[in-house]
């Protein structure tokens, strides 16, 4: 068997350009220049359904958007102490992506674990936008070393430093997987409908598993261990 191809290196501008974003392929490694910020649930009621100013110009100072709770502190004489940023999952803010991507102008969403492809089809074809996924757990401290600094913070006061409106300049920041396209295709749903495909094969001749979580079966015998 061949060696399986590496993936491609990627520099990318947080402000990116269709053309830079059209060249992207599933499974491309994307290092990041420029500014980001973070904005999830709180940022996304507060702008969406409180109807509050944006306390940014976007997307001209930034068209990414980092779902993130950074390890970060800021102290009494206003500087900020900044560690690990760890990406939160995606999925959960689905009812508020489309909206914010309309009112924000972010082409860039980046998060854990992705988010549907019916998502998306939906709101990131029509906005040109595509989700970058971070790689695996743990990779905090490693993400945190493409922090160059903290610009500022918006709505701290309002909604805590976890939910806060983190404006982060970065170099070299990654990696980060493309985990979607223009054409709003996920490499998460192209891989795993090949394992799915070979799954029969995999267990073919095997007995039936004997033990199972509780829910998956009415038999209790099932479920313990004697």
């Amino acid at each position: 068997m061949g060696n399986p191809k590496s993936p491609r290196r990627i520099r990318l501008s947080t402000n990116p350009t269709p053309q830079a974003l059209a060249e992207l392929r599933l499974g491309d490694i994307v290092y990041l220049d420029g500014t980001i910020y973070t904005a999830r649930e709180g940022v996304y009621k507060r702008a969406l359904e409180d109807n509050a100013n944006i306390p940014m110009e976007l997307p001209s100072e930034s068209a990414a958007n980092f779902h993130c709770s950074p390890a970060a502190a800021i102290g009494e004489d206003g500087s900020y102490n900044m560690g690990a940023v760890t990406a939160t999952a995606s999925f959960r803010f689905s009812k508020w992506i489309g909206p914010w991507m309309e009112k924000s102008g972010a082409k860039l969403i980046i998060g854990k674990g992705g988010m549907t492809v019916q998502d998306y089809r939906d709101y990131f074809v029509p906005n040109g936008a595509i989700y970058l996924t971070t790689v695996g757990y743990g990779t905090g401290a490693l993400l945190g070393r493409g922090v160059k600094r903290v610009k500022t913070v918006h709505w701290n006061k309002e909604l805590g430093l976890a939910q806060a409106m983190w404006v982060l300049e970065v170099e070299n920041m990654g990696p980060f997987i493309v985990e979607s396209d223009l054409a709003g295709n996920s490499l998460f749903e192209r891989e795993n409908t090949k394992i799915s495909a070979n799954l029969d094969k995999v267990y073919e001749g095997t007995k039936p598993a004997t033990l199972k979580r509780f829910g998956e079966t009415d038999d209790k015998s099932d479920e313990m261990i004697g």
